[in-house]
C-alpha cells in the first residue's frame, strides 16, 4: 500500500507498534511509553518527522537521550517532548 493511502489511524498502529519494538528495551521504554501518551496527539508534520526519527539508531537515539551526545538539529523539539516525557514519566518497569 502507498504510504499517501494509509489513514492516521493505521498509520498511529504502526509507529505504535514500531515504538514498542526497538532494538533495545530502553528504547522500547522511552518511544513506547511516549507513543502510548503522545503520539495521537502529534501534527502530521510531527508525525512525519517521528516516522524519520523511528529510522534512527537506537544506539544514537539512547546517547541522545542521555546526553551522551547532542541531538541532531532536525529532531530537537521533537526529541526535547520525548526527553521531558521520559523524566517526568519514568523508564522503570515494563
Amino acid at each position: 500500500m502507498d504510504p499517501q493511502d494509509e489513514s492516521r489511524e493505521t498509520r498511529l498502529k504502526r509507529l505504535h507498534m514500531r515504538s514498542w519494538r526497538r532494538g533495545i528495551k530502553e528504547m522500547d521504554l522511552v518511544l513506547g511509553r511516549f507513543s502510548d501518551d503522545r503520539l495521537a496527539a502529534l501534527t502530521a508534520g510531527e508525525l512525519d518527522l517521528y516516522e524519520a526519527l523511528l529510522h534512527e539508531n537506537d544506539q544514537d537515539m539512547l546517547r541522545w537521550i542521555t546526553g551522551q551526545d547532542p541531538v541532531p538539529a532536525q529532531y530537537d523539539a521533537l526529541f526535547a517532548q520525548i526527553a521531558e516525557h521520559a523524566r517526568t514519566h519514568g523508564t522503570s518497569g515494563a
